[in-house]
């Protein structure tokens, strides 16, 4: 389920741009990906931005809808900024997209997004996209621990190195000029099932976490240089890098 809010008033633009992981002038050309983070540069929320009739429109699963909007209202001080939930439905897939549909910024191969008066998708197996391009979901992959250039955030569109100043753009900053990443979001090989959140082990030392599985792939987060040869998470054998 995901909600559709409005973010209107003179200071709207400035106001998100002082907060959000990507710039906010990419939504003259159309649908952006971004993020809000702690000051620590960790996770908040992942979010879709669009324009329609004039105002901003933010697009979040309605789980973490609640302290999103608490958390940008907290930021909105003297600000000329309103905040409203709209009646506005989400409707997505991968075939030919229907007229005012947006591109998925992340990937092609994550279709489209249709704002309006129908919710639901045309049967896409999103996991299998996800899995395929290393793609991470809200409250699967992505959670209060992550940091988002493990996430993959920068391959999916979702930050800008350029824009200047955000919440936690100190800490992501240094992450991608000052230091390897050591740890990530990756795809392994697998053969046999395991819950999401299982561990991941290799020669009994913890190697990382299991997370979104589709065929003989999965999704995992994984301390590099542990993840050599094989690795196991509960009864399944994984692998990486994958051959």
């Amino acid at each position: 389920m995901r909600s559709i809010h409005q973010i209107t008033g003179a200071d709207a633009r400035s106001f998100l741009q002082g907060l959000i992981t990507n710039d906010i002038e990419k939504l003259s050309g159309g649908l952006v990906y971004t993020a809000m983070l702690t000051p620590q540069g960790k996770y908040l929320a992942d979010f879709f931005l669009f324009e329609r009739d004039g105002a901003i429109h933010l697009d979040v699963t309605t789980d973490l809808a609640p302290g999103l909007i608490q958390r940008l209202n907290m930021y909105r001080l003297r600000a000329d900024v309103q905040i409203t939930q709209t009646d506005l439905d989400l409707y997505r897939g991968t075939g030919p997209a229907p007229e005012g549909a947006l591109t998925d910024p992340r990937h092609p191969d994550m279709g489209w997004r249709l704002y309006g008066e129908t919710s639901g998708d045309d049967g896409t197996d999103w996991d299998a996209i996800r899995v395929a391009h290393c793609i991470p979901e809200t409250g699967i992959e992505l959670t209060p621990d992550t940091f988002i250039l493990e996430a993959g955030f920068e391959r999916l569109h979702g930050v800008d190195f350029r824009k200047g100043c955000y919440v936690g753009q100190e800490v992501t900053a240094r992450m991608k000029h000052k230091t390897e990443l050591r740890k990530g979001l990756a795809i392994a090989g697998i053969q046999g099932v395991a819950p999401a959140g299982t561990e991941i082990t290799a020669n009994d030392k913890p190697v990382g976490t299991l997370y979104t599985q589709s065929g003989n792939r999965a999704i995992a987060y994984l301390r590099f240089d542990r993840a050599t040869g094989p690795m196991q998470a509960a009864q399944a054998e994984l692998t990486y890098p994958l051959d």
